[in-house]
């Protein structure tokens, strides 16, 4: 079954909000939570606050349990912008683009949630490995370069004492 959530008009440009949603998709809930709420951005904040709200729509209106929930997609379209205009030098006007965005999460319960590792299985007896004995081969030294020096004539050595 799937659940949706939509926060529409959110207060940041979709280019910065999609940056985050990549990042859940295909997780757990608890583990997307727990990705959001140490996320540095204020997309973060409003996704978490979208996710939560599908977390509830699944909990109240279709009796599911939010630890079998995962993030079946996460998506992030643009919303109306509003135009204003900033003053500018000689007379003349800036436009400035306040970017909206509707942000909306899927749940799903069909997806299996998998392990991200196996645990180890351990036998009873602790075998130790036998070190391996590492013969270094000394690699052979490669023939010296003479370079001859000549002493410098006596009349460009410079000997100044202070």
């Amino acid at each position: 079954m799937q659940i949706k959530s939509i926060y529409r008009g959110a207060r940041i440009s979709a280019f910065k909000a999609r940056e985050v949603t990549r990042e859940i998709q295909g997780l757990p809930v608890g583990a997307a939570l727990d990705l959001l709420a140490f996320t540095p951005r204020k997309a973060a904040v409003l996704i978490a606050k979208t996710l939560k709200s599908a977390v509830a729509n699944a909990e109240n209106n279709n009796n599911l349990r939010a630890d079998k929930l995962v993030v079946q997609e996460a998506t992030v379209g643009e919303g109306p912008t509003f135009k204003r205009f900033q003053p500018k030098a000689r007379g003349s006007a800036g436009p400035i683009r306040k970017r909206t965005s509707h942000i909306r999460i899927i749940l799903t319960d069909e997806i299996e949630i998998k392990p991200k590792r196996q645990p180890k299985k351990t036998s009873g007896k602790k075998t130790a490995k036998p070190a391996a004995k590492k013969k270094a081969a000394a690699p052979a030294p490669a023939p010296a370069a003479v370079v001859e020096t000549t002493p410098a004539p006596a009349s460009e050595q410079q000997t100044t004492q202070e």
